[in-house]
């Protein structure tokens, strides 16, 4: 479907030479002379880059269907990660490559969101804060009350992060899966 720059909002996505972005924001500028343009800030969807684009009245943009899926992580063997669709029930495999950073963050039964454009995955949201168990850390000493950013744990699926010097193995943590910061025990 074709878009005029008038109907260009946060959180549409467009085409441009076949790849997906999303727009960040958008600043519609009438000068008094001359005709009207549209400043925008686009992120794509495949890289995550973001950038920096002028259309101009004229211009014709052509709108990204996105394709949302609720899929369920099941295993891993290699660089193969299997997931459950949950509306059709088939196996999807998913390359480590595409998953990115999500892919230290993944346990038995999470459910990610997956963006796919053209029939091709762009993006994997895994949920904001996802609880984990502490496999190992360096004990705490007590007394140790130093402002220092924490120490390093391990956490069941092998990601190592940074908690405060309290928390001990088999604690049950929250963490951030966009950044893999500590928000807290569970």
């Amino acid at each position: 479907m074709a878009l005029e720059i008038n109907q260009l909002k946060t959180g549409v996505t467009i085409d441009i030479d076949n790849d997906a972005y999303m727009v960040v924001s958008v600043d519609h500028v009438k000068p008094g002379k001359g005709s009207a343009f549209a400043r925008t800030k686009l992120r794509n969807l495949k890289l995550g880059t973001i950038i920096e684009r002028t259309f101009k009245s004229d211009d014709k943009l052509q709108e990204a269907f996105i394709e949302t899926r609720e899929l369920q992580y099941s295993y891993n063997s290699g660089n193969l990660y299997h997931f459950l669709d949950q509306e059709t029930f088939e196996d999807l495999v998913i390359e480590k490559e595409k998953l990115g950073n999500a892919a230290k963050f993944l346990k038995d039964n999470l459910v990610a969101s997956v963006l796919s454009y053209n029939k091709k995955i762009v993006n994997i949201n895994l949920p904001n804060c996802v609880t984990y168990k502490i496999t190992h850390t360096e004990p705490g000493f007590k007394g140790d009350t130093t402002k220092s950013s924490g120490k390093p744990a391990t956490i069941e699926t092998g990601a190592v992060i940074q908690v405060p010097l309290f928390v001990n193995i088999g604690d049950v943590v929250k963490i951030d899966t966009r950044t893999g910061e500590y928000l807290g025990r569970a």
